[in-house]
Formats: structure tokens, sequence, C-alpha cells
């Protein structure tokens, strides 16, 4: 059980580097190769790696085989749920501590993305 959870762990980190990259090399080719607005590309960027996360954790990380209609809406209630805790983690620090901000950003994704695992792990694709 353990070792399950710390494998679904390492591989969450993973697809989330691989989104990462992803979404830089789609805002890139948008605006390089395409000429599209910064807003049409930063756009089309998030929701192809927000996709693309969803496919991959759903295939590879969690290996689910429900309904994959509910697991998406279910996915994207997690990140919309995870997203406002981490913007509230945010602006609390950046309102009671002497952080600089980029610190309080980086304490704002490691929340974002713990919560996320678990949301994902126990909600989204629980078996």
């Amino acid at each position: 059980m353990k070792n399950n959870f710390l494998a679904q762990a390492i591989k969450y980190g993973t697809v989330g580097v691989i989104n990462t990259l992803l979404t830089l090399v789609i805002i890139w080719l948008m605006r390089n190769v395409f000429h599209t607005s910064l807003v049409v590309a930063n756009a089309t960027g998030y929701v192809l790696g927000f996709l693309n996360s969803f496919l991959l954790n759903r295939s590879w990380t969690f290996k689910s085989f429900n309904n994959w209609k509910k697991e998406f809406l279910k996915f994207l209630i997690a990140f919309a749920i995870c997203y406002l805790i981490q913007l509230g983690v945010v602006l609390l620090l950046e309102k009671y501590t002497g952080l600089k901000e980029a610190y309080n950003v980086l304490i704002g994704m490691v929340v974002y993305t713990a919560l996320n695992f678990l949301f994902n792990k126990y909600f989204t694709f629980k078996k």
C-alpha cells in the first residue's frame, strides 16, 4: 500500500513536469509559428496541458477504468478547489508574512500539488 502511494506520487510529479514542458512548447509554437496573441497562446497551452494531465493521470498514474466523463468532471472540480485553496494560501502569506512574493507563490504551488494529488487519488480516480 505504501509503495503504491509513493509510486503514484512519483508518477503524478512526472506528469506535472511533462505538462509544464508541453504547455511551454505549445505557448511557444502558438506565439512563434502561428503568431497568435499571448492570451490565445496561453489559453491553448493551459487547456491542452490540463487535458494531457487528465489523460496521463487517468491512464498511467492511477490506472482508472471508470466512467471517464464522471472522472473528468471530478478532475475539473478537484482542480478548482485546489486552485482556490492555493490562491488563498498565497494571499494569506502575502498579507501576514514578510516573505517575498516568489516564495509565497512557490509555497502555494506545493500546497496545490499535494492537495491535487490527494483529491485525484481519493476522489477523482477512486477505485
